[in-house]
């Protein structure tokens, strides 16, 4: 059961967006996903409470606190195939915690230097936990709120920093769409907006799921046809069971 964590300690960051497009995918093709949300804004429970029910295969834990998450962690393991973490966005002791369970950490940074900022203490404490400890974590950074029409300097920038600390960084950027805000005040997920009343949902859409493939490449190493097609006859067997 692959724990990924999404970590950002800058607020404002799309982190919460992430969670939920990765989360809600996974649950789209049958995956058993757990959501801990130790966010205090709770912006992920909040959604989840709007969606009444709405979405299959997810269990969301709220109020997750750096003494209680190993529990939440234990409790996940027994129900879940894919754990989420949604971190908050401050520098809390709670991060390297989350780090240290993790198969992967995913870092939501948008093109500007204060994310940037808020992502590298998050790097930093990784290469803490790789130097001190030894416990070496996978991680990348995803691009968030991308204007699918302009190329930032800003943008460009973070980039350039990136590729300078040889930091992994997804080649499917989250681009900004109306979808994907519009999905906090309607709940349940893309599938469930209507595309007349949401532009680009189509875009969105696709945009999501090239987001959640890559990041199960990056979580196991490659995804092959012989892994989705034994994953698939597994639930298939769970369902019929």
């Amino acid at each position: 059961m692959p724990i990924i964590t999404f970590a950002n300690s800058k607020g404002g960051a799309g982190k919460t967006t992430a969670v939920l497009l990765l989360a809600t995918e996974l649950c789209r093709r049958g995956y058993r996903v757990d959501v801990l949300d130790a966010d205090p804004q709770q912006w992920f429970s909040r959604w989840h409470d709007v969606s009444g029910g709405k979405v299959r295969n997810m269990t969301v834990v709220s109020y997750v606190t750096e003494s209680s998450l190993a529990d939440r962690i234990a409790d996940s393991k027994a129900r879940a195939d894919y754990t989420i973490i949604d971190l908050p966005g401050v520098r809390s002791p709670l991060l390297a915690r989350a780090l240290g369970h993790s198969d992967h950490v995913l870092i939501p940074v948008q093109g500007c230097a204060m994310d940037a900022q808020g992502g590298a203490h998050v790097l930093e404490m990784l290469k803490f936990l790789a130097d001190k400890a030894k416990i070496r974590i996978p991680h990348s950074v995803v691009l968030t709120r991308v204007n699918p029409l302009v190329t930032t300097r800003a943008l460009m920038a973070v980039r350039q920093l990136l590729a300078s600390r040889n930091v992994h960084v997804l080649d499917t950027p989250i681009i900004e769409r109306a979808a994907f805000r519009d999905i906090f005040d309607i709940g349940g997920t893309l599938q469930d907006l209507d595309p007349v009343r949401v532009s680009n949902l189509d875009k969105a859409q696709e945009n999501a799921r090239a987001f959640a493939h890559e990041v199960l490449a990056r979580v196991w190493g490659r995804v092959t046809d012989e892994l989705a097609a034994a994953d698939i006859e597994r639930r298939t067997s769970e369902a019929a069971a």
